[in-house]
């Protein structure tokens, strides 16, 4: 089962040598596992268009869809064979220290 894990880092997270080292770690151990397929870091939410179609046209916002506090500061995807793996490997992200990370299964098509 594939897991999107969106990180919601702490307000004021930045990004520095210690997280990216942390990161690097969590990374190697999980394709060492066979779990890691991809990850990525957002840009800040400031770069953020949002985009709405409307009577057949792409209808375009600057920023977030939704006004919060917590924003989305990247994601990983995982390929766990359950929930309580795709936890134990989520819960080792610098991101999820302090603040959360959403684990979402995705739908799984037939071939």
């Amino acid at each position: 089962m594939r897991y999107l894990c969106l990180v919601y880092p702490r307000e004021g997270f930045r990004v520095d040598a210690e997280v990216v080292r942390e990161f690097t770690a969590a990374r190697t151990a999980m394709q060492d596992a066979g779990v890691f397929i991809s990850a990525g870091q957002l840009q800040p939410v400031e770069a953020t268009t949002t985009m709405r179609v409307r009577n057949g046209e792409p209808l375009l916002t600057d920023g977030p869809f939704a006004e919060m506090k917590e924003q989305v500061g990247g994601y990983v995807l995982l390929d766990c064979p359950d929930l309580d793996d795709a936890v134990r490997w989520a819960s080792r992200l610098p991101g999820a220290q302090g603040g959360a990370v959403e684990i979402r299964p995705l739908v799984q098509y037939p071939d």
